[in-house]
């Protein structure tokens, strides 16, 4: 197999991958519908662009299908076959994050769940009872503090009537 060299750069467009894969256009069209895998950027008005994890992966296509002499479904089965290889590394991320961060991702996510069921729900009856504690503990003043009703504000005004006469 001979070794292609990929120019050292992060993004590709379409013709400098196909001349570098040496494919047609309609074929990597056709593959990147085969392949959700391959990350393309289609930017608006502009040319789609690659990242070179996607022109190796184009050319590790290329390399099953003309080399090995594999068809789309074979392809796509070898490159999920060697895939497990790549979760090892799961592993090493659960050992940076501790063994229960899954379990406290998990609780935050059923927290925010169930913050989302009450915030969905209309307060009445029992919703409405669980809605105003939820209220309550956001409220700012103390419950003692009674505010002014009506009445109060009718005999104030009528106070500062008499005061003007």
């Amino acid at each position: 197999m001979t070794t292609i060299e990929i120019p050292n750069r992060s993004l590709f467009r379409q013709p400098e991958v196909c001349e570098i894969a040496q494919v047609q256009p309609y074929v990597l069209r056709t593959w990147e519908a085969e392949f959700p895998e391959l990350g393309v950027k289609k930017s608006e008005g502009g040319p789609r662009v690659y990242r070179r994890a996607d022109l190796e992966f184009v050319l590790r296509i290329k390399h099953l299908l003309f080399v090995e002499g594999l068809t789309l479904a074979g392809a796509r089965r070898k490159l999920i076959d060697e895939q497990p290889a790549a979760q090892t590394d799961s592993e090493g991320l659960d050992e940076l994050l501790g063994s229960d961060a899954r379990e406290r991702i998990m609780l935050v996510k059923r927290g925010l769940k169930e913050i989302a069921v009450m915030l969905a729900k209309t307060p009445t009856g029992e919703n409405g009872t669980a809605a105003q504690s939820l209220f309550d503990l956001v409220d700012t003043k103390p419950p003692s503090v009674s505010r002014p009703t009506a009445a109060k504000k009718v005999s104030k005004s009528a106070a500062v009537a008499k005061k003007k006469r």
